[in-house]
């Protein structure tokens, strides 16, 4: 599999103009296509796609930019990096397309196996919590509220100290 080269400005990655880029947007739906026809690269996209040797990235000087390097830049840019980080990772290596969510509330969107944005709609919002992290009843019916308003179903992803996740799933049901 040929590697896509990218560019670290300030805090977005971008990718090269390629039919492999393209590819990558089209049949995977990594980043958001710009009218150039490169591929803007969230952090937690480029983290894990350079995880996967699947990127290399590189920096305005043209020196390469290592996966400590773009988590430390990752981590120290958004909030609570790792434990969204978990739950996109293990998302994407189950087959799931994941997208963030913020227009609906939440933290991300996943869509049912085999099924791209645009197709049709995102099955479930995605809300990352860490394990250690307090959820007041008031927490969890704002966040249930949120998904049954956008007709999606509430995951809570917990995130256990040793990045592994536990999907807990949430649906109104008329008695």
């Amino acid at each position: 599999m040929q590697i896509i080269q990218c560019l670290l400005s300030r805090d977005v990655v971008t990718t090269e103009n390629s039919s492999v880029a393209s590819e990558l947007h089209e049949k995977n739906r990594y980043g958001s296509l710009l009218a150039d026809g490169r591929i803007r690269l969230s952090l937690l996209e480029a983290v894990y796609l350079l995880e996967k040797s699947r990127i290399s990235v590189m920096d305005n000087r043209n020196h390469e930019v290592s996966l400590a390097d773009l988590e430390r830049k990752a981590s120290a840019k958004e909030h609570d990096f790792w434990t969204r980080y978990a739950v996109f990772k293990d998302f994407r290596s189950r087959g799931y397309v994941i997208k963030t969510a913020l227009k609906f509330g939440g933290d991300f969107r996943v869509y049912d196996r085999g099924v791209l944005p645009g197709q049709d709609h995102a099955k479930w919002v995605v809300f990352p919590v860490r394990e250690s992290e307090k959820l007041t009843w008031q927490d969890f019916a704002a966040k249930n509220r949120v998904a049954h308003s956008t007709k999606k179903r509430l995951l809570i992803a917990v995130v256990d100290d040793e990045g592994d996740v536990s999907y807990w799933e949430s649906r109104w049901l008329r008695p």
